[in-house]
C-alpha cells in the first residue's frame, strides 16, 4: 500500500468564522475511501478557527491566536473523531512542531508512533502544537510541516487540499488567461522568493508555502499534489480513478 499524507488548510475547514462541517464531512468520506487502498495520514489546520467559535479574541495578537488554538484543538479533534466513527475508524491526535523534525531522535519517535497507529488501523491527525510555537503560527508553516511529515514517515505522496486549486503559469486572480500547470518537475528559485499571499481570516499560507513544500519534497523524490479542498472531484478522480483531471502534480517522474 502507498502511504499518503493529506493536508487540509484553514481556508477549507472554516467558513463565516466557524468550522465548515459540510466540507469536513466530504473530506472524511474521501479519506475513508482513500484508506481502502492507501495508508492515510491527515495533517489538519483549523484549531484557531475552531477556538474562535467559542471565544471571539483578536486574532492579530499572537497570544490570542495561541489561546484560540488551545481551545480549538480538542474541539477540532472531537469533530473529526465523531465523523470518522460513523465508518468505525479510530483517530489519534499527534501534535508536533517543525523543529521536531530537525532532531533525528524526535523525528524517529514521531515515525514510530505513526507507524504503530497505521498498523492498527488508526488515522493519525497531525497538527502544529500552535499553543507553544511562535514562528510557525506567524508564517503558517502547516504546508512545510506536512512536507516534513511526508518525508520523515517515508510517505509516497503529499496531497494539499487548499483554496488554491492548482499552480498556474501566472496569477489567475490578475490574469484571465492564466493556465494550470498540470505537471511540474522543478520550481524556479525566484518563485520561492515571492511574498506569501494568504487568503481568508484564518489562512496564513498562500501559494508560496505550497511551492516551498513541493520544492522540498521534489528534492527528496516525493510527489505532491496541489488541488482544491472546496471541490474534491479532481483529487477523487486522480486518487480513486487514476485520471488527472485537474490540480497540479509535482513530480520528478514524467
Amino acid at each position: 500500500m502507498r502511504r499518503v499524507v493529506v493536508k487540509v488548510g484553514s481556508a477549507v475547514l472554516s467558513e463565516n468564522d466557524a468550522i465548515a462541517l459540510g466540507r469536513m464531512r466530504v473530506l472524511v468520506d474521501f479519506l475513508c475511501e482513500l484508506r481502502e487502498t492507501n495508508e492515510v495520514i491527515l495533517v489538519s489546520s483549523g484549531a484557531v478557527a475552531a477556538g474562535y467559535t467559542e471565544l471571539k479574541l483578536d486574532r492579530s495578537i499572537l497570544q490570542n491566536k495561541q489561546a484560540l488554538a488551545s481551545i480549538g484543538q480538542p474541539i477540532l479533534m472531537r469533530k473529526y473523531a465523531k465523523k470518522f466513527a460513523t465508518s468505525n475508524i479510530l483517530t489519534a491526535q499527534v501534535l508536533v512542531t517543525a523543529a521536531n523534525f530537525n532532531d533525528d531522535d524526535e523525528s524517529k519517535k514521531i515515525k514510530d508512533t505513526i507507524n504503530t497507529l497505521l498498523s492498527n488501523g488508526v488515522i493519525p491527525i497531525i497538527n502544529e502544537n500552535d499553543a507553544t510555537t511562535t514562528k510557525e503560527l506567524v508564517v503558517g508553516d502547516n504546508d512545510q510541516l506536512s512536507a516534513y511529515v511526508a518525508k520523515h514517515t517515508d510517505s509516497d505522496l503529499l496531497i494539499i487540499l487548499s483554496d488554491i486549486d492548482a499552480y498556474y503559469d501566472k496569477d489567475p486572480r490578475k490574469f484571465t488567461d492564466a493556465k494550470i500547470l498540470k505537471i511540474v518537475n522543478s520550481i524556479d528559485a525566484d518563485e520561492l522568493e515571492k511574498e506569501a499571499t494568504p487568503h481568508g481570516a484564518f489562512a496564513t499560507g498562500g501559494i508560496l508555502t505550497k511551492l516551498k513544500a513541493a520544492s522540498y519534497l521534489l528534492s527528496h523524490n516525493i510527489d505532491m499534489v496541489l488541488t482544491s479542498g472546496y471541490d474534491l472531484s479532481d483529487i477523487k478522480s486522480l486518487m480513486l480513478e487514476g485520471k488527472h483531471a485537474g490540480g497540479t502534480l509535482f513530480t520528478r517522474g514524467a
